[in-house]
């Protein structure tokens, strides 16, 4: 039986991957330093039959003694979130980049079969645009004068208008956070490890991930959780710039199914690929669909009109590689899989809905990160 170590296992999108290879005949061990910010009372949804280490990525011996009879590693341990990464840039990087570290040193000290890692599409700053000519454009930004002005929609080189485009791996890397730089770090430190060592490694770069399982309490988690925990509590979304800004949202349970596909194909070897629904919405369009979901439409968004350091206007995916390489199609989409996110909801402990995102905000403000 093959028998697969997954780091960052008892986080939300790890312990959908276990399920989903325990379903394949594997053989799971679950690998997690367990932060309370992240996890709360996660260790009592770790799926039967997954074994679980409790350890830190930057914990040697422990990571050497998970290892051994290991023939496949996903690597999923990571600091998640951008608006933190900023300010705590030590642990990110440590955590991130010093773990991954210290698990590809003991990876060598005990060859595998197989590596993925779960990259981000943080990595590629803003996604593709168009000009009014059709042509694609990279490598957009946005100045910071035009944001205090509440100019939100990044222009081309003349000031002409631009139109989001659907990204594929293609476009090149722009990094606009911490948390960028440490994905990045992530999944080159991998690819660079497994061209060397003659291991298959593959970097899945997650769109933005949503489902049941995700930490209501923790403001640096998934945009979907956040609105969760604030009109559980009776309180409106809160939403940055004027809320049109466009992300992709795909289901854990994709995800999930994707890290299996990379495991399986060959194709997938040294290859960076792009997980994500193939949809784009506005952040206030999912603020509306999942107030109505849970009973609340009145609770209508707060669009703050105010702009955090290291964020993006609009990034959503091109996902035609993941379909040729790995035979990967999306079975969930966000507007049907409300209902049940929504009842995870209200069956979670109320503990576990406390709404932080007040608190993230002032920490971000109190430096200087949000104008």
């Amino acid at each position: 039986m093959v028998k697969t170590l997954v780091t960052g296992g008892c986080g939300f999108i790890g312990r959908q991957v276990a399920t989903e290879l325990l379903s394949r005949g594997r053989e799971v061990v679950l690998y997690d330093a367990m932060i309370d910010q992240v996890h709360g009372d996660a260790a009592a949804e770790v799926p039967e039959g997954a074994e679980v280490v409790r350890g830190d990525v930057r914990e040697i011996d422990k990571l050497r003694s998970a290892l051994k009879g290991v023939d496949e590693v996903v690597h999923l341990a990571a600091e998640v979130g951008v608006g933190q990464s900023m300010y705590e840039i030590a642990r990110y990087v440590s955590a991130n980049d010093l773990g991954t570290a210290v698990l590809l040193e003991a990876i060598a000290e005990d060859p595998i079969r197989r590596l993925v890692v779960a990259s981000s599409m943080s990595v590629y700053g803003e996604g593709y645009y168009a000009g009014p000519d059709g042509a694609l454009h990279e490598g957009v930004r946005r100045r910071n004068s035009d944001l205090k002005a509440a100019k939100w929609e990044p222009e081309g080189p003349d000031g002409e208008a631009l139109t989001p485009r659907p990204t594929d791996e293609r476009k090149r890397v722009d990094l606009a956070s911490i948390y960028a730089l440490t994905k990045y770090q992530q999944e080159q430190a991998c690819l660079i490890f497994g061209e060397a060592y003659d291991i298959p490694t593959t970097s899945l770069r997650l769109f933005n991930v949503f489902g049941a399982g995700q930490a209501l309490s923790n403001p640096y988690t998934g945009v979907l959780a956040n609105f969760a925990s604030r009109l559980a509590n009776g309180q409106r979304p809160t939403i940055f710039e004027d809320g049109q800004q466009k992300r992709d949202f795909v289901h854990v349970r994709d995800v999930a199914r994707a890290f299996a596909l990379a495991l399986e194909h060959d194709e997938a070897a040294g290859e960076v690929i792009n997980v994500g629904s193939g949809n784009a919405y506005s952040i206030t369009q999912v603020a509306e669909l999942l107030a109505d979901a849970m009973g609340c439409p009145e609770l209508t968004p707060e669009i703050l009109g105010k702009f955090r350091s290291g964020d993006i206007r609009n990034c959503f995916s091109d996902i035609s590689k993941a379909k040729r390489l790995l035979g990967f199609e999306p079975e969930h989409r966000l507007e049907d899989s409300l209902g049940p996110f929504v009842d995870w909801v209200r069956n979670a402990p109320a503990q576990d809905k406390q709404d932080r995102g007040d608190e993230m905000r002032r920490q971000l403000e109190a430096r200087g990160l949000v104008s």
